[in-house]
């Protein structure tokens, strides 16, 4: 009887605990689909976030799209414009081009004129104003240069000789004097008197016979100090004031 009454006990026990390992079993399942079902659950809410951020990126894509259309738009219009500008000037020129044809005579006898008067004018560098205008009949007919810069420069040239006219100043250049040619310096008053001093001390006046000119040397102890006195005020920059000097007026027309 007691051996009996102790197998009850033990096979209960065991079955007891059969039904606890089972229910343990249970929970550890259950607990393993809650995290599988939190997981899923997480994957639906990142994949809800993809599509979201995805039709953000295809929203913005689609308006980059659309500045980048209407700035190529913009640019072929702007270039079309610009086409049709470069045309425009284009043909303008080309009518500007057949149109100043005739400047060529119109430049060339301008420059004939000019070079006549500076021939015929104070002894002032003629020599170089002179191949300045040939370079201009040159390049012109050589077509180095347009008609239309020909021209300007032509303008410019008689600008220079209206200058020339005013110009008070202190130079050198070449001069003929006892028939050799000697590098003086020259004290210039506009175009109407012309002095001159050599190294040597030669000291004098441009004198205008006619159409010529010639380079007089004084020895007139007066004179020699007038000129002397004009040449260092113009050393020093001095270009108005009182200055007595030898007769010297270049006035053509009149001697």
């Amino acid at each position: 009887m007691g051996k009996m009454t102790r197998l009850i006990s033990i096979s209960a026990a065991l079955a007891i605990s059969g039904t606890m390992l089972h229910a343990a079993k249970d929970d550890s399942m259950v607990q393993s689909i809650m995290e599988l079902r939190s997981q899923v659950e997480s994957l639906y809410t990142q994949i809800d976030d993809n599509k979201e951020a995805y039709k953000a990126q295809m929203k913005s894509y689609a308006l980059q799209t659309s500045d980048s259309e209407a700035q190529i738009n913009r640019q072929e219009t702007s270039l079309k414009l610009t086409q049709q500008n470069i045309a425009k000037t284009e043909k303008k020129l080309e009518t500007m081009g057949s149109a100043t044809v005739d400047l060529k005579p119109i430049v060339n006898d301008a420059l004939i004129a000019l070079e006549k008067e500076i021939k015929s004018g104070i002894p002032f560098k003629v020599e170089e104003r002179v191949a300045a205008l040939h370079q201009i009949k040159d390049d012109l007919k050589n077509g180095t240069i347009s008609q239309e810069k020909a021209l300007a420069l032509t303008w410019a040239s008689y600008d220079d000789a209206l200058r020339l006219t005013k110009e008070i100043g202190q130079f050198k250049q070449e001069i003929m004097l006892d028939g050799k040619a000697t590098m003086a310096k020259i004290a210039k008053v506009g175009s109407v008197m012309m002095y001159f001093a050599t190294p040597d001390e030669r000291i004098g006046y441009v004198k205008q016979e006619g159409n010529t000119y010639s380079y007089v040397v004084t020895k007139d102890s007066t004179e020699r100090d007038q000129i002397i006195d004009l040449f260092d005020a113009l050393q020093k920059q001095i270009r108005t004031g009182y200055f007595t000097l030898p007769n010297a007026l270049l006035l053509r027309g009149v001697n």
